[in-house]
């Protein structure tokens, strides 16, 4: 399915020297969702030694660091991302101590650890949300929150109009410690995640202190969620458009995201970063979940005193276009790396449909359109200028679960709205290392609970066993564009020089005389450059690049 020529390589080309102190410019990284990777204990939930098993074979891989998704204690309505304590461990993933070996194992074996920390919002069972709810209206408990009265003549009207991402109305109304109906309170998402009051100064050291918790424990940065939430309108007024954000699942609402306050967050949460970095000239990285409506609004997140990176969704949200792919490259290109950062790229997470399923619709299924597009747009993001993020389970080629019954869904949104609707729960399912059935060796014990989520039949056909032994297989395919990434000192960080070529083909050149090009139709094309390629997604003939296929040259002549 995919070509390396390998003798290409010792034509001149030599490892690239790499900065220690800016790693995280042209970094790949690997997104761990802890639950989902492996289970060490047999309880059918993925844990943090399983992370630490895991770490050899992403090394292998070629990866450079790892971003884990929260594993503090919570009680899970939104698996994790509705913290009660952020500087502890749930015991369902381990303790500090587990932390800490896992910890110590990246080290050793050079890969970066970035935590995924929730500063928009908590969970209810957070203490501070409990003490607000056991205080009164007006004080100081529950400044820390967003409450307010309601409106209507007894206030049983929400404060505002607004909708939550999630669905339903953003307010809940409290009973008072006294048994009547009270005060709502704000929450962009669900009920049991209150949004924080980032006004109130107690809020603003407590996240302090917590960055501070994670980087004395020797982390390499933050994933921040939610980046472009914290503040909203102080008013809180109406929304003109209140359904906007559970309609897209989105952070549409102008009113209620991208306020101009939240900027100065990121500049005081970089000081901490560089403080840090003043002592021992490591780089703390941070990188934002940062949905806004354009590549310049985008910029402004990633100023040289702001964010490191933020992820960049609008490559992520093309469609399989050639003139679709290269707009939002250009874009970015010219608006954020303008600031000194590197673009942030990215094609899946924990959040999205998974690519070989999105990229292969409306074809039918069994086509194989959508797995050879994802090979393709495998090796374009390895080529892009910056960093990039790989979903776990994108190089094992894994296509999205779409048929899990109702009775095992966990996605606060199909509990919130009863619609299946972008629910999230078919890129989560345990990822298969081994064997024939389930649980394909992601939980191991004569006595071991089944998967979190049940594991379909046909997932033998992406175990990592089978994946390893394939050369022609996804796996090899990424591990292949990383090793080559790490030591062209073409790739990574720097610009592109965008080629001419045929309608439906994407082609750019980097540094001196590396190409790459993707074919976005079903026939072939010319290839850009003489002789075979470098590597390429699937079979590639020289002068010749087929339809839905991705290839590298190195080469001082073009055709295009």
């Amino acid at each position: 399915m995919h070509n390396r020529n390998d003798a290409e390589t010792g034509n001149g080309v030599s490892p690239k020297r790499i900065d220690a102190h800016r790693w995280w410019r042209d970094a790949v990284i690997y997104q761990v969702y802890v639950r989902s990777f492996l289970d060490s204990t047999g309880d059918g939930i993925g844990d943090l030694a399983g992370v630490q098993a895991g770490l050899p074979y992403l090394k292998k891989l070629g990866i450079d660091g790892i971003w884990l998704s929260p594993f503090y204690p919570s009680p899970q309505h939104d698996h994790g991302y509705d913290v009660a304590d952020y500087c502890d461990v749930d015991p369902t993933f381990g303790d500090l101590a587990e932390f800490d070996r896992l910890a110590a194992s990246a080290r050793r074996l050079g890969i970066k650890v970035l935590l995924d920390i929730v500063p928009n919002h908590c969970s209810s069972e957070h203490p501070w949300f409990r003490d607000a709810l056991a205080d009164s209206p007006g004080s100081p408990a529950r400044a820390r929150f967003h409450f307010a009265e309601g409106r209507g003549t007894d206030g049983s009207l929400p404060p505002n109009n607004w909708h939550a991402m999630f669905g339903g109305p953003a307010w809940t109304r409290v009973t008072e410690t006294d048994g009547t109906p009270g005060q709502w309170y704000l929450h962009m998402f669900t009920p049991e995640q209150p949004d924080w009051n980032w006004h109130h100064s107690e809020v603003v050291n407590h996240f302090d202190q917590t960055l501070r918790f994670w980087l004395d424990r020797g982390v390499d940065g933050f994933r921040i969620d939610v980046a472009a939430g914290l503040f909203k309108h102080p008013d809180l007024p109406d929304s003109p458009d209140p359904e906007a954000d559970a309609r897209t699942r989105d952070s549409v609402n102008p009113l209620a995201w991208n306020q101009p306050e939240v900027h100065d967050v990121w500049r005081n949460w970089r000081a901490v970063c560089e403080e840090y970095t003043a002592r021992d000239g490591h780089e703390r990285l941070l990188v934002g979940e940062v949905s806004v409506p354009t590549a310049r609004e985008h910029a402004k997140y990633v100023r040289s005193d702001e964010l490191h990176q933020a992820f960049f969704f609008d490559l992520l949200s093309a469609p399989w276009d050639s003139d679709a792919f290269r707009k939002v490259i250009s874009e970015a290109m010219q608006d954020i790396a303008d600031t000194g950062s590197t673009v942030t790229w990215v094609l899946n997470n924990h959040d999205q449909v998974r690519t070989v399923t999105r990229y292969g619709e409306p074809a039918p299924e069994g086509s194989g359109l959508g797995a050879a597009r994802a090979r393709a747009a495998a090796l374009l993001l390895l080529a892009l200028p910056g960093a990039a993020y790989i979903y776990q389970g994108e190089e094992l080629g894994l296509p999205e679960v779409v048929d899990l019954p109702d009775s095992v869904l966990t996605d606060p949104i199909f509990h919130r709205t009863g619609s299946r609707d972008r629910i999230r729960d078919g890129c989560r399912v345990p990822l298969p290392w081994s064997g024939q059935a389930s649980p394909f060796g992601f939980t191991s014990g004569v006595e071991s609970a089944k998967p979190w989520l049940p594991q379909p039949e046909w997932f033998a056909e992406h175990a990592t066993d089978r994946a390893l032994a394939d050369t022609q297989s996804f796996w090899h395919l990424y591990r292949d564009g990383l090793q080559l990434r790490s030591s062209l000192p073409q790739l990574g960080e720097g610009t592109l020089r965008w080629l001419d070529s045929p309608p439906g083909v994407l082609a750019f050149e980097r540094g001196d005389g590396l190409v790459c090009a993707v074919n976005f139709g079903t026939a072939p094309a010319s290839a850009p450059a003489s002789g075979a390629p470098l590597l390429s997604s699937g079979p590639c003939p020289a002068g010749i690049l087929p339809g839905s296929t991705a290839a590298w040259w190195i080469s001082g002549d073009t055709n295009l």
